[in-house]
């Protein structure tokens, strides 16, 4: 296992300068090795493919993007815990996305995280367009069977096709409930709106018992009532958590594909992840649709993607010490 802070440690330092040494999620060490994953709490997987997009082209730049935004650790100033003091945290690297091929790139995602979730630990899965998420859960659920979903989003990603072509970005939810992988009785969407899906997605959600938050129920109920409702729906078995950042106003996260003006702010949203990351039992959790390279973002989007990780594991390293 490489640690990127041997030689500022060596200074007696416990951190180095973000732009500098082996680019590592927030400086952690690094390993691909499936083998040394044993006593790891969390591993973070890049899947740095965006082939199933239907708009707006380069979230695969945004696994690296990510790692360069985060931030050393330290303790969250509100919550009063350092995550990565009380998690051992690695980053296991990206999986092997071939371009252009996504059927084998969503087995060598698939297989990645697999690894993680078969030496016991969390994965983190930094996209990526959306459909990475159909091959992550997939993982978590051959260990842990159909798991409850919790989906921040402008779009429900219900469709059985866009565009003609069934395997997709706009898709993943719909497949992943249609295999068993997902109860749908158990998945939660938030922040749903603009003009996409239709009554044909809906009406096939209502039949699989799937909660829709949209937009104005955060505005009129507020999103503590959202995230309490959102706990109350998927219970307490296992549950994956996919952020897609277009939730987010474009204000907050320009840098991303199919963006939808009148979005969560990021307030919300971090809090909201943080908290379900302390009252629920996350087996899996990714970020996805962030584009880096886009006109307005620079690193905005890819910063505003970090903090969603770094809250979500603050609520999940409280959850462990028991902690409200």
């Amino acid at each position: 296992m490489l640690d990127p802070l041997e030689r500022w440690r060596e200074l007696g330092l416990p951190d180095k300068p973000d732009y500098a040494g082996l680019l590592t999620y927030a400086g952690m060490p690094y390993t691909q090795d499936p083998t040394e994953l044993a006593d790891v709490d969390v591993a973070v997987v890049g899947a740095p493919t965006d082939d199933l997009v239907s708009d707006r082209p380069g979230t695969r730049f945004a696994p690296r993007a990510i790692r360069a935004a985060s931030c050393p650790p330290g303790p969250h100033l509100e919550a009063k815990v350092d995550a990565f003091a009380e998690l051992r945290i690695v980053d296991f690297g990206d999986a092997a996305v071939l371009p252009a091929d996504p059927t084998t790139t969503h087995a060598q995602i698939e297989k990645t995280v697999g690894q993680v979730v078969a030496a016991g630990a969390l994965p983190v899965v930094l996209g990526g367009d959306h459909s990475i998420t159909e091959p992550s859960v997939r993982a978590v659920a051959a260990t842990h069977g159909p798991v409850g979903l919790v989906h921040f989003d402008t779009h429900t990603d219900t469709g059985t096709e866009v565009f003609g072509v069934e395997l997709s970005h706009g898709t993943p939810m719909y497949r992943l409930v249609r295999d068993g992988r997902v109860a749908g009785e158990r998945y939660v969407q938030i922040g749903l709106r603009g003009y996409w899906p239709g009554e044909t997605e809906f009406g096939w959600q209502h039949e699989h018992g799937i909660t829709s938050h949209f937009m104005h129920d955060v505005r009129d109920v507020g999103i503590r009532e959202v995230v309490e409702r959102t706990v109350a729906r998927v219970g307490s078995g296992p549950v994956f958590l996919t952020v897609d950042v277009d939730v987010l106003d474009p204000s907050v996260a320009p840098g991303t594909g199919t963006p939808e003006p009148g979005g969560m702010t990021s307030v919300d949203l971090l809090w909201a992840c943080r908290e379900l990351g302390r009252q629920l039992d996350l087996v899996g959790i990714d970020v996805v649709e962030v584009i880096p390279t886009a006109i307005g973002s620079a690193d905005v989007t890819a910063l505003v993607a970090d903090r969603i990780v770094r809250e979500t594991l603050t609520g999940v390293a409280l959850r462990r010490r028991g902690a409200n």
